[in-house]
């Protein structure tokens, strides 16, 4: 029973000096009840840490990771690795390629082939609904990743000199205010 809000009845025991013959929960009581409460819900939260995988601390291995969106094989799971890679290891053969056209002393031609794979990459990333590892972060990430850098590398590629394949006049007047 209860006297009332919080309050125990027919415990026997009332406070002391008081005189109303209210009853009152004494120290020990309350610090066993404070006790068994706290204990409960410590288990509750351990039991909550421990079905929902979840700490306060750092795992120092990382496990369960997903894979971005689109990360899957490329290919049939029967097939060969190289067969279910085949995004990444053709963007990969095309910057090959690209460097062994620099080493070749053909720069422009091979720093827009790498260029050209990035944007190829970034086309496959989004077109494609599995990329195997070509797929890093989110699509969108991927993306906007691999063809700003590609079109940053082929811009740079056919602008370099001697002879330029592409001038743009402002670039020489913002040269000029920031480096001289």
């Amino acid at each position: 029973m209860t006297g009332g809000p919080g309050r125990e009845t027919g415990t026997g025991e009332e406070t002391a000096g008081t005189g109303t013959g209210t009853p009152a929960v004494t120290a020990s009581a309350t610090a066993s009840a404070s006790a068994t409460a706290s204990a409960t819900t410590a288990e509750a939260v351990q039991e909550q840490d421990h079905t929902a995988g979840l700490s306060r601390r750092f795992q120092a291995v990382t496990e369960g990771t997903a894979r971005p969106e689109g990360g899957g094989r490329a290919a049939a799971g029967d097939a060969p690795a190289p067969a279910r890679q085949w995004p990444i290891l053709a963007v990969a053969g095309a910057v090959a390629m690209g460097l062994v056209l620099i080493a070749a002393d053909t720069v422009r031609a091979g720093t827009v082939l790498i260029g050209a794979a990035l944007l190829a990459g970034a086309l496959m990333r989004w077109a494609l609904p599995s990329v195997g590892m070509l797929a890093v972060r989110s699509r969108f990430t991927d993306v906007f990743t691999y063809g700003l850098l590609g079109v940053v590398i082929v811009l740079l590629a056919l602008m370099a000199q001697p002879h330029p394949v592409l001038e743009i006049p402002f670039l020489e007047d913002v040269v000029r205010f920031s480096v001289r």
